[in-house]
């Protein structure tokens, strides 16, 4: 059956799981006269909803583990941003990258200049943000598989040019060109993820991001450490060359996934999207044909209610009325990853042998600390849910406060030893960790929730730019020289100046990250509105516990469920605080 192009441009983001408010009636005459049986048309839609939000997590695995495999397969493509992002931290105190390109410094080390190491990071990270905005275009234009693959292509060709590189300003070229590709990756991996996938799965595979980047860091670090006493060029090209293998398998893999299919509800394709539906799921007892058309339902009515309520949405629009409260809090989430101390952890290597550790110890250290910050983030996984958002970002926050002031301490003396050396080593290895179990996979999970379903894409995009922009602008410049012998050459003690930055950004988290589905209901609808605040009025009136939004209270549901975490008092008067 042939497709035919719609004739509106659909620009909206959806977001499965969503509440379905009852429509005003000028919007419900509008979608009704766009649709065909619009009555039952929601009936089916509802039915859909339902069935997800009430979903549990083996009946998600059972009905869809072919979109687990292929949000797998796309968001492997970040295993290639978290390796060459590794290898360009690392080669700051590599011996064979030094022996080309390093400067001498006042104390006799071989140093690649502050200026240098900062505008090698600064030009990655500008080719991210224009990586970032091209994503955001083209994917709305070809959708997100071929966005991706034409992002791989470029990449094939941009290692090329920090392969054959004989200068610092030739290995800038390259890696702002390689940045591009990478800021691609960045937002449409996020987003696919969270639209093949239903509720119960979602956060699993968002925060999959961050593993995939440890997965890459891990490779990097393990190949460093194995040519780390070669001292020829061919130290530092072979790992840049390994990543050419990478291309090839990822592109065939992404060619062969399915489309999202709301991406291709919202281009107007509805053969296509039930098509992609079914390469997503699987059919059983737990999801029949009757599902499969409710979903389809569930899907088509959802972009018809946003295409009616957002025609012609643009990035201005997160900036607008409600929606610029969830821009703030998603764009202040991701700059408080990066301001919290994961900037020591992200230059590790580096940090060890300025703290005093030898070479080959500071490798097979930043092998070691990749390999526990993989067991962070998937223990995470464990404990998301149970504890809470906010909880685990903050209380890692915490940990990591901690950490840094012991590392800061062990510079203190003025002629390190062994026993100072290796604790601060040790310190900066756990700190890594604590981030990789809290504050990185959490912050990716946010960023997918937070937003209006019609802007999540453009938020992500916005929060990501934000991310990029306070590490280029801020982060880069401030820890290089922090680290460098031809610098402020600190050491250890650029802790104490992170652990200050953290205990800042926390105090912002803990007061404005709020229980977030109250504050995000309080800016929504006063459909929505009505119906969240409707549910805790029974819960106060109808269940043994008339204490609102205690731990046992589910906050999606309005039933009682087990244990889940301490409730943040403060969102159930964010309705208080509007004009």
């Amino acid at each position: 059956m042939a497709e035919s192009t719609p004739s509106k441009d659909t620009r909206s983001q959806t977001h499965q799981g969503d509440v379905l408010a009852k429509p005003a009636p000028d919007i419900a005459n509008g979608v009704a006269s766009s649709v065909q049986d619009f009555m039952n048309l929601v009936h089916e839609a509802n039915e859909a909803n339902e069935r997800e939000r009430e979903m549990k997590l083996l009946t998600a695995f059972r009905v869809y583990p072919k979109a687990i495999l292929w949000s797998i397969m796309l968001s492997s493509t970040l295993i290639m941003e978290g390796y060459d992002t590794s290898l360009v931290g690392a080669f700051n105190a590599y011996p064979s990258f030094l022996n080309v390109f390093g400067i001498r410094a006042p104390d006799g080390s071989l140093n690649i200049p502050p200026s240098w190491q900062n505008g090698i990071a600064a030009a990655t990270n500008c080719g991210e943000i224009i990586g970032l905005q091209v994503a955001g275009v083209m994917s709305d234009r070809v959708g997100y598989r071929w966005t991706l693959i034409l992002a791989l292509i470029c990449l094939t060709g941009f290692i090329f040019v920090p392969f054959y590189a004989t200068t610092l300003t030739v290995f800038l070229v390259g890696e702002l060109l390689q940045g591009i590709s990478w800021g691609v990756f960045q937002t449409m991996t996020t987003a696919y993820a969270a639209e093949v996938c239903p509720v119960p799965l979602r956060h699993y595979l968002t925060t999959f991001v961050n593993l995939c980047w440890i997965i890459g860091q891990f490779i990097s670090a393990g190949i460093l450490r194995g040519l780390v006493n070669r001292q020829d060029v061919w130290g530092y090209k072979i790992p840049f060359a390994i990543q050419w293998v990478w291309p090839i398998p990822i592109g065939v893999g992404i060619f062969l996934a399915p489309e999202s299919p709301w991406w291709c509800v919202r281009k107007g394709y509805t053969e296509r999207a039930r098509n992609a539906l079914r390469r997503l799921t699987i059919k059983n007892s737990s999801f029949t044909s009757r599902d499969e058309d409710r979903q389809m339902a569930y899907m088509i009515y959802t972009n018809a209610m946003e295409e009616e309520t957002s025609k012609g949405t643009s990035y201005w629009d997160c900036f607008r009325g409600k929606d610029i409260r969830r821009s703030e809090i998603v764009c202040m989430t991701w700059i408080a990853q990066t301001l919290s101390g994961t900037a020591i952890g992200g230059l590790s290597s580096y940090f060890y042998v300025r703290a005093g550790i030898s070479t080959q110890d500071s490798y097979s250290l930043s092998w070691g600390q990749t390999a526990i910050s993989a067991v962070g983030t998937m223990t995470s996984w464990l404990v998301l849910d149970r504890l809470g958002r906010k909880s685990l970002m903050c209380g890692g926050m915490v940990v990591m406060f901690v950490l840094l002031l012991v590392a800061g301490g062990m510079g203190i003396p003025s002629t390190p030893s062994t026993a100072t050396s290796w604790t601060a080593g040790t310190m900066v290895l756990l700190l890594s960790a604590v981030a990789d179990f809290s504050v990185a996979p959490v912050v990716y999970a946010i960023v997918s929730e937070i937003p209006s379903t019609r802007l999540r894409a453009k938020s992500i995009i916005l929060a990501r730019n934000a991310y990029n922009i306070i590490n280029l602008a801020f982060v880069n410049i401030v820890s290089y020289r922090q680290l460098n012998a031809s610098a402020w050459n600190w050491g250890p003690k650029a802790c104490f100046f992170w652990a200050g930055i953290n205990l800042l950004m926390n105090l912002y988290l803990y007061f404005r990250l709020l229980d977030w589905e109250a504050f995000v209901a309080a800016i929504a609808s006063s459909d929505v509105q009505s119906k969240f605040f409707s549910a805790i009025a029974t819960w106060i009136g109808a269940t043994v516990n008339a204490a609102p939004l205690t731990h046992y209270y589910d906050a999606i549901s309005g039933n009682w469920q087990d244990f889940a975490a301490r409730p943040v008092v403060g969102g159930a008067f964010a309705l208080l605080a509007l004009p």
